[in-house]
């Protein structure tokens, strides 16, 4: 099995675009000494971007493969050069970070109902919940909780116990292996939309809302 590679997105994850070796190659799949690509983790999606001039479209997470748009050129022992698609990760990050504002937002305005899923995509991001009826009537306390936090502009603190990484705002903080933004004002606005998933079933939908 290859070795995992550096995993660069966790010393800055604001860093967009580097170099590396690459440590084997099979068909269009690509293996690299370091990386700044995410692989899909924790809900939070894969990042894309580009090795040399070929689209990355997907990273393994079982082995840190970079799945690129059709086999390279480049081979083995060779140094390429990295780029992430900035835009779309920035975006990731932000709504990353909201998903957790909201999570903790969520507790304060309904309690402590249980988490049954959440995703972070590059334009949106979800948490379901057990909830008996509609959680509509509580969204827009919810939403201003997470809007007055990222108006506050407070720092986001990532720091690792016993070998997981743990996301902290003042005294909410949580395990959490994704990338995240450094302030709470670098998230911007959210909104926030209720999606019906059957009896006893809410999803929170959370979208940036465009400037």
């Amino acid at each position: 099995m290859t070795k995992e590679p550096i995993l660069l997105f966790y010393e800055d994850p604001y860093l967009k675009e580097t170099n590396a070796i690459v440590i084997d190659v099979k068909d269009n799949i690509v293996w690299l000494d370091k990386t700044i690509f995410f692989a899909e983790k924790g809900g939070q999606v894969s990042d894309q971007g580009w090795i040399n001039d070929l689209k990355v479209i997907d990273v393994r997470p079982e082995d840190y493969g970079h799945v690129l748009e059709k086999t390279p050129s480049f081979k083995v022992g060779e140094k390429v050069h990295l780029k992430l698609d900035w835009e779309r990760r920035y975006r990731i990050m932000r709504l990353h970070s909201a998903a957790h504002l909201v999570y903790f937002a969520i507790k304060k305005v309904l309690g402590d109902v249980p988490v049954i899923g959440s995703h972070v995509g590059a334009d949106k991001a979800r948490i379901d919940i057990a909830f008996e009826g509609n959680v509509r009537p509580y969204l827009k306390d919810i939403q201003e909780i997470v809007n007055n936090k990222i108006r506050e502009n407070k720092e986001i603190q990532i720091y690792t116990k016993e070998n997981l990484r743990i996301w902290k705002l003042n005294d909410w903080e949580i395990p959490c292996g994704g990338t995240h933004v450094r302030r709470t004002g670098e998230i911007g606005e959210i909104i926030l939309k209720r999606v019906n998933l059957g009896k006893d079933k809410e999803r929170i939908e959370i979208r940036l809302k465009e400037k």
